[in-house]
């Protein structure tokens, strides 16, 4: 970004947007580029807030500040007035950049500053452009601070705490449990570590993390999800596991040594209550990585035009700036249902936001793993379905035998210790048909039924609950042949059964 920004300023660019909460960070890059660049003629930078008006960067912490410049309208004018070179920060300028006076006389700064080293810099924490400057203003984010920039804030932490020295690879997980946080938020969060441990040592990474989780939670479109649960909580789905312990170490440094690319994601189609949802929750568990759940409900917004992209784009980046991270998408086919042509219903919202998502899937080079579950096939739009977006598509089919009797173990051992006196195969055998999750309500009803009796529930307890029960295999067949139909030759198979009978078919 720095490179891009330095090349606007040599470049003339008059008007340029920097979307960034860290001010002070921002303004140092641009002073730093402009001392770079003194040898093709001084300038000054300024800056400017609502609260001061204009100030010079180098002066800040004095009383020298430009008289009648707090009104946007007034700064604006004073800055045309300059007949010397130099770098105009405003700060915060997005809400008055719906007035038409603060427009036009930025229009006017624009044309008046050709043939000049004149630049006006707005910063905001986010972007909000008018119509009438889309054309004149180039948009920048500057990016969190990366690994090198938290090195500095870990060791000044380290020296203040004053402890033993820590081994390299500690310090690494301490800067990478960092990841994703501004500079001011890191030494907040070494401050309470240190302050609540007496130093920082490998055990305060878990309260580093936990800033993140309040990152989430700001963000209000994201949620942060902690899982328990391990892998070995599926039951069955051993082709699936597979490909997903393969990749374990996907994001680390031995990976990229190796010349592998990190993955990008997957998605998993299947008949719901067959265990989508808790795969993609353990996988997290698994690689050790972060999980965020993108709620798609809390992206529209029809509140204000452009706010749903909006929301959009700030997900995408917070996922972006505490990667490595799983993105989980539950039940894509709801939430990207006809995004590709509804945009008579709502305007086009639907579809730029269908068609900014895909960009982002394609273009992503962040550590970023989409995972992704989906029930109805015919209403997820093709071009998901195309091969780039996805690393594999895994098709979750409902369990066999052998499957149903682990997943009577796995839930029967979350509730008795003592699962011997149960007939795993008779179970599995009377429950032919049944989803994973509806294996488990059978499990629960069973033991409602024998808690009213003020008993201990039984084999046959659980087998009046399978028979008294009609899954959903049987009420919804028509759409759970069609999904195995498509998925016959279109999707990898999740159990390994299933591959060993297509590779027997050859």
């Amino acid at each position: 970004m720095k490179e891009e920004l330095n090349i606007l300023i040599k470049a003339q660019y008059p008007l340029i947007y920097l979307v960034t909460s860290e001010e002070e960070r921002a303004e140092e890059a641009i002073a730093t580029i402009v001392n770079e660049l003194q040898n093709q003629g001084s300038r000054r930078v300024f800056v400017w807030t609502v609260t001061r008006g204009i100030v010079e960067h180098s002066q800040q912490n004095s009383v020298s500040v430009q008289h009648n410049t707090v009104s946007p309208e007034a700064a604006i004018e004073w800055v045309v007035r300059q007949k010397e070179a130099g770098i105009y920060i405003f700060k915060d300028l997005h809400p008055y950049l719906e007035s038409p006076p603060v427009t036009r006389w930025l229009r006017d700064a624009i044309a008046s500053f050709k043939g000049t080293d004149k630049i006006i810099v707005l910063m905001s924490p986010y972007q909000q452009t008018p119509l009438e400057l889309e054309k004149d203003l180039v948009v920048l984010d500057f990016p969190l601070p990366q690994a090198h920039d938290l090195d500095l804030v870990l060791e000044r932490a380290l020296r203040k705490s004053r402890g033993k020295e820590l081994l390299p690879e500690v310090k690494e997980k301490l800067r990478r449990a960092a990841l994703g946080l501004t500079i001011d938020e890191a030494e907040k969060v070494y401050r309470k570590a240190q302050i609540k441990a007496g130093q920082l040592t490998e055990n305060e990474v878990e309260i580093v993390l936990s800033e993140k989780k309040q990152l989430i939670r700001r963000n209000g479109i994201l949620d942060y999800i902690e899982e328990d649960e391990t892998i070995n909580a599926v039951g069955g789905l051993e082709e699936l596991k597979h490909w997903l312990t393969q990749r374990s170490e996907a994001f680390t440094e031995k990976a990229r040594a190796y010349g592998l690319p990190q993955p990008k994601g997957m998605l998993i189609l299947g008949v719901p209550g067959c265990g989508k949802s808790l795969i993609a929750k353990t996988t997290a568990k698994l690689w050790g990585l972060p999980l965020l759940r993108l709620d798609m409900g809390r992206v529209y917004d029809g509140s204000t035009v452009g706010k749903s992209e909006a929301n959009l784009r700030s997900a995408l980046k917070t996922a972006e700036s505490i990667s490595p991270a799983i993105l989980f998408i539950d039940e894509l086919d709801k939430a990207f249902a006809g995004g590709a042509g509804s945009g008579d219903s709502d305007g086009g919202t639907s579809s730029r936001i269908f068609g900014s998502f895909l960009t982002w899937m394609q273009e992503k080079n962040s550590p970023v793993f989409v995972m992704a579950t989906a029930n109805r096939i015919e209403k997820l739009p093709s071009e998901f379905l195309r091969k780039g977006r996805f690393d594999e598509i895994f098709f979750v089919d409902l369990p066999s035998h052998q499957e149903r009797e682990a997943i009577f173990s796995i839930h029967l051992g979350k509730r008795r210790s003592d699962i011997g006196r149960f007939d795993l195969e008779q179970l599995a055998k009377v429950s032919e048909g049944f989803s994973g999750a509806e294996i488990e309500q059978a499990i629960v009803a069973a033991m409602y039924e024998a808690f009213a009796q003020a008993r201990e529930f039984t084999q046959l307890d659980i087998i009046a609950a399978v028979k008294s029960t009609l899954p959903l295999s049987r009420t919804m067949t028509e759409q759970v042949t069609a999904l195995r139909d498509w998925a016959n030759k279109r999707a990898r198979p999740a159990s390994a059964s299933v591959v060993e009978y297509q590779r027997g078919s050859f």
